[in-house]
């Protein structure tokens, strides 16, 4: 008999808890509105300057948590990766044209100088150090990680500059002090009573008097040093700064106006979503709705506090909701795609009516730090895509021959990549029949690798070669939606 399942990512959130319903009357909401811009929203001064008319124009909006400034975090990460004099040169130059282009429209009493050249300087010093040859790799992990974090330093310490040449009482806050994590570099796990704790000890009072800037995605560890959250991890950290002041509110603005059935570049005619449960929206996330980070309503549905996502760019062509519940459960709510996937399919004749053969491929795949995202079983063979959820690491390259070897003095294991997961995100899918008729229909002409169906009533997965998958968006969207 063959079998499918869903094994959870680190970041997913399960079923059960997005439903449970908890009482928050005894603890007391603080009447803000934590706002996140993303790297596009402060891009440059005039994207700066939206930013600041919108805060302005929200009075509840006193916590703002930023990205960097879009095309910073790449080029740092190539500095993390090492680079030679010349490229280095070339990329340190580009970060700083970026940063040079918002100085320069600050009046001279408002131009951070003096921050932004250590901040530079210790950017230059950090890139050197990951050149060096022979450190271990934690240590590599954890240069990278404090270098990367520079870029939300630099685009906080210029907006905090923006505000206050408006005449806001705008203050510079390093999150580091509050966002405390485990030291897990390159994607550490948050430590939520300590989140909390400081929170309540440094920032509520702060927030009472002032509009509060300070970074997304970074934080720091019990010595001190600075950690990320993974990529997107800024959402992330609004929606914990959230929960440790228990905010009323979560604005996630970005440059789109809120959560659409599809990709509109891939089917123009997606539509956006009013309102969304929290339950639909983390099945998005996770499977690759990259307008919203998977771990961002971890926090929100703890705290039960709603998440908006509007566009800086048009912050009146509204946007979507998403809270515990809605009036509306439809059987089809999105499509979503999550691209360079890499599957690997494990055959050996072990598994015939054996026990403990998953139990060791498990266990290898622990010890070199591998999360296992969806799996498919039959009697012989077990394939599974592995989770790369918030890394800037493709699949395959966590497979590594350390890996292969263990691996085939178990089986025989075949590696396939440029492979995308689509999607269908819903409601009740387990329990409509039907339901399957339509979407069978539209995937009779392609080739499908695997199908994942069963574990949860939200999703529908199905893995498919790269160049299929817009099509297949398309079409099952036309089928669908339209």
């Amino acid at each position: 008999m063959n079998q499918t399942s869903h094994i959870q990512a680190p970041y997913s959130l399960k079923e059960s808890s997005l439903h449970t319903h908890t009482d928050f009357s005894s603890v007391p909401k603080l009447d803000i509105t934590i706002a996140k811009f993303g790297g596009t929203s402060v891009a440059n001064f005039e994207a700066m300057t939206r930013c600041a008319d919108l805060i302005l124009s929200q009075p509840k909006t006193k916590l703002v948590v930023l990205s960097a400034s879009a095309g910073v975090t790449n080029h740092l990460v190539k500095l993390a990766n090492g680079l030679d004099d010349v490229a280095k040169s070339e990329t340190l130059a580009a970060v700083r044209l970026i940063q040079e282009e918002i100085l320069g429209h600050l009046q001279t009493e408002f131009q951070p100088n003096q921050a932004l050249t250590n901040l530079l300087d210790r950017i230059d010093v950090l890139a050197k150090e990951c050149q060096t040859k022979n450190i271990s790799s934690d240590k590599r992990r954890m240069l990278a990680d404090e270098l990367v974090a520079h870029g939300e330093l630099l685009s906080t310490t210029l907006f905090t500059a923006v505000l206050q040449q408006r005449g806001v009482c705008a203050v510079f806050f390093d999150v580091r002090g509050v966002m405390k994590t485990d030291s897990f570099f390159g994607r550490a796990m948050p430590k939520i009573e300590l989140i909390t704790h400081y929170a309540e000890k440094t920032l509520k009072d702060l927030v009472a008097d002032n509009i509060v800037i300070t970074q997304g995605f970074i934080g720091s560890n019990e010595q001190d040093q600075t950690t990320t959250l993974g990529r997107g991890g800024s959402d992330y950290s609004a929606a914990l700064l959230a929960e440790g002041l228990h905010a009323s509110e979560v604005a996630i603005w970005t440059d789109v106006p809120g959560i659409y059935t599809t990709d509109p570049r891939i089917a123009p005619l997606a539509r956006p979503i009013k309102n969304i449960s929290f339950v639909e929206a983390a099945e998005m996330a996770t499977f690759g709705a990259k307008i919203l980070h998977p771990a961002t309503l971890l926090p929100a549905v703890r705290a039960n506090i709603p998440v908006f996502i509007g566009s800086s760019k048009d912050p009146n062509a509204g946007g979507t909701y998403v809270s515990q519940v809605t009036e509306e459960t439809p059987l089809f709510r999105a499509l979503t795609l999550r691209r360079d996937q890499t599957l690997l399919t494990l055959h050996s004749l072990q598994m015939l009516h054996a026990r403990g053969f998953l139990a060791e491929v498990f266990a290898i795949l622990a010890r070199h730090q591998i999360s296992v995202d969806l799996i498919t079983t039959s009697e012989i063979s077990v394939s599974l895509t592995l989770d790369t959820t918030g890394s800037t690491t493709t699949g395959d390259a966590l497979i590594t021959p350390s890996l292969i070897d263990e691996l085939n003095a178990l089986c025989r294991v075949d590696v396939e990549t440029d492979l995308t997961l689509v999607a269908l995100i819903g409601n009740h899918l387990t329990k409509s029949a039907g339901a399957g008729a339509d979407i069978f229909d539209v995937l009779s002409p392609y080739p499908i690798r695997s199908i994942c169906f069963g574990a949860s009533s939200h999703n529908f997965c199905v893995l498919v070669p790269s160049k299929d998958a817009d099509e297949i968006v398309k079409a099952l969207h036309k089928k669908l939606f339209e």
